[in-house]
């Protein structure tokens, strides 16, 4: 994971523009937020990105923990939500001397396909340790082995389309074909894993995971988990 850290703390162009990065932190506050269950839910954002919207998410809840390993990215957190007294920002290592038992939602969005398999299963297994009773974890956003990158691309332009930014995205398609990204996506590669493979994943790290009907994000050819704790 550390080369795609690394990448996710410099100024990448990722995003196609400025828009595209504000709507695509905006669906996936929406989307965390239909997981929470009550206004005094405890949520974790386990590498959280710059998590723009994340405001949203801790007025539906009583705390928010943004865990984000890039020191950058998390130094920029710390700087945009210090008024708000329901944001916490934490280091993934910080996250081992948390309380137990004291999250009642984690979630892993755009997370997994960044990490080796021994990555995820120790992430799992710390959020596990944090789970409340009735506590879930939601995995979102995981690459399927037989979608390739054609299909990234027409969910990119469909979303886009729809919010009026279809001419920076055809730019930001060329630039970013053209980027470290690109380039770091050939040699490193990302983790891909069927539905199977991931419920297996799930299961043998100690939870109860069943996918969910709709993905969080624009891309709806990549799949969510939803996990309970098997205490």
């Amino acid at each position: 994971m550390e080369d795609w850290i690394d990448y996710y703390d410099s100024t990448h162009t990722i995003y196609a523009s400025k828009l595209h990065r504000d709507v695509h932190f905006e669906v996936i506050a929406r989307d965390i937020m239909g997981y929470i269950a009550s206004q005094d839910a405890v949520v974790l954002d386990y590498a959280c990105g710059e998590a723009l919207s994340a405001a949203k998410v801790a007025n539906a809840c009583s705390k928010l923990i943004l865990a984000e390993p890039a020191p950058g990215v998390r130094g920029r957190l710390v700087a945009r939500f210090a008024p708000n007294t329901k944001i916490r920002v934490r280091s993934l290592e910080e996250l081992r001397n948390m309380t137990a038992q004291s999250i009642d939602l984690a979630v892993m969005n755009s997370v997994a396909q960044y990490m080796t398999g021994p990555e995820l299963d120790d992430a799992f297994a710390i959020i596990k340790r944090l789970l409340a009773p009735g506590g879930k974890l939601v995995v979102g956003d995981i690459l399927q082995p037989d979608v390739g990158m054609a299909t990234d691309v027409m969910a990119l332009l469909k979303l886009a389309r729809e919010h009026g930014f279809l001419w920076d995205a055809f730019v930001g398609l060329v630039r970013t074909a053209l980027s470290d990204y690109r380039q770091l996506r050939t040699k490193v590669g990302l983790q891909r894993y069927s539905e199977a493979e991931m419920l297996a994943k799930l299961t043998a790290a100690g939870f109860r995971a069943s996918r969910a009907p709709v993905n969080i994000g624009h891309n709806s050819s990549r799949m969510t988990f939803v996990a309970h704790h098997t205490f």
